[in-house]
């Protein structure tokens, strides 16, 4: 059940912006909302339906593992389009997480509910993610959790591979959970506790509490399925027990994913529009205009499409992206092409990434000549000259699309295993020719 490469990937060479952009760029659907919206519509009492869902690695995943805890899973007219019918939890089950963060800590508390054991694993890069917070929070609440590697049975695991031995019912109750490395341990938590049978009380003990928006949206939708949620006291969240409606819902399209094409408007100059923009929503992506514009870009938002012109100047940034971290690779990009230094914070959490994404950033940016330093929370970048080079990807799906940000400004600069943005984009290398007039 573990994937693996057996043969290095091609290279890709990253297009030059030759002229101003002036582009119309259809994103497909948030994976953070897939994945939550496939959760909840799984537990729920009644068949759902999800359009405008994300098709990618991250969500097909997400999408096996549900099956194979018992929900059906049905595609309609169009491959976006996911109709959900709930049914017990099975247990006796593998799954597969692949790189997929919502996988490995959504669905631990869900095999909590079902009938017999439930068994994780998934890339050989995931096996280094902690998980620890999540399975002791579990484990905290009366569910079995081992390591199959370990001889020591009351061995918590750490990371993948674990077993969930699910016993068909979790009594809930009140946890401390420390999610100091994700936020992804409050959601999985939240979005099954309404099925917990005294739901649950979870508190963050941790010292710092990155990617708020993300356990906002998350309280958003078990609110929208109508489950209670107490959210009012900081750093502590009590979900009632109780029914999870099943729901027609579309899918707002990833505000994060589209963060590159709109970035890309900022180095080769033009414009370049994104339509089905959320006048209001809990996605992190929200802050992609206002930053856009302290970096010399000008936005408007109308009918519903975010236009972004900029006119080929960058300038340097010191920001707290704490809130957002999924876009520092984006704008680590543009620093590294700007025409003053830039600060990056708040993003000591990215260590446990797909990879340690500012080690990486930090490699990758020297790689090519410029000056990347890695700070205790985040990555301080000294534009210099930049020249063509390989960049690696390290299965990064957010390092691929930088690294075709960088190669706008940088003749043949190379991209290792473009194809891992699959991860959360299909198509990606498609979408980007068609925005600069090359596809």
């Amino acid at each position: 059940m573990t994937s693996s490469t057996t043969a290095p990937a091609p290279t890709w060479e990253a297009p030059l912006a030759g002229a101003p952009l002036d582009a119309t760029v259809e994103i497909p659907g948030s994976k953070s909302l897939t994945n939550r919206l496939l959760v909840l519509a799984a537990l729920a009492d009644a068949p759902g339906t999800l359009r405008g869902a994300l098709r990618s690695r991250d969500a097909d995943l997400m999408i096996g593992a549900l099956r194979a805890l018992g929900a059906g899973i049905e595609e309609g007219a169009e491959p976006s389009t996911l109709h959900v019918t709930p049914g017990p939890v099975t247990g006796d089950a593998d799954i597969d997480t692949g790189l997929a963060g919502t996988v490995m800590r959504f669905l631990p508390p869900v095999a909590a509910l079902a009938d017999g054991p439930v068994r994780f694993d998934g890339d050989p890069a995931a096996r280094v993610r902690p998980m620890l917070p999540v399975l002791a929070a579990l484990h905290a609440l009366g569910v079995a959790v081992h390591d199959p590697g370990s001889d020591d049975p009351a061995a918590l695991p750490t990371s993948l591979p674990f077993t969930v031995e699910g016993r068909g019912r979790v009594p809930g109750g009140a946890v401390d959970v420390d999610a100091s490395e994700s936020s992804q341990f409050v959601s999985g938590l939240l979005l099954a506790a309404a099925r917990f049978e005294r739901g649950l009380t979870l508190r963050h003990i941790g010292a710092t509490l990155p990617s708020l928006p993300h356990i906002e949206m998350t309280v958003a939708t078990l609110r929208d399925v109508g489950v209670e949620v107490d959210d009012s006291r900081d750093g502590m969240w009590t979900v009632a027990p109780g029914p999870i409606a099943g729901r027609d819902v579309r899918v707002e399209p990833d505000l994060s994913n589209a963060a590159p094409f709109l970035a890309a408007a900022l180095i080769a100059g033009g414009t370049v529009r994104v339509p089905g923009w959320p006048t209001l929503t809990t996605q992190p992506g929200a802050m992609v205009p206002e930053l856009l514009e302290r970096m010399g870009g000008s936005s408007s938002l109308a009918g519903g499409v975010l236009e972004v012109t900029g006119t080929g100047e960058v300038h340097g940034i010191d920001v707290d992206l704490h809130a957002a971290g999924e876009l520092a690779p984006t704008f680590a990009a543009l620093a590294a092409l700007a025409d003053s230094p830039s600060r990056l914070r708040g993003i000591a959490h990215l260590r446990g990434h797909e990879t340690d994404r500012l080690a990486a950033l930090a490699r990758e940016i020297t790689r090519l000549g410029g000056q990347a330093e890695e700070t205790r929370d985040g990555l301080v970048i000294t534009p210099r000259p930049l020249h063509a080079d390989t960049v690696q990807t390290y299965e990064d799906h957010r390092m691929a699309t930088s690294a075709a940000l960088l190669g706008l400004r940088v003749p043949g600069l190379r991209v290792e295993n473009v194809g891992t943005t699959a991860k959360t984009l299909p198509g990606f290398t498609g979408m980007w020719l068609d925005m600069l007039g090359l596809g």
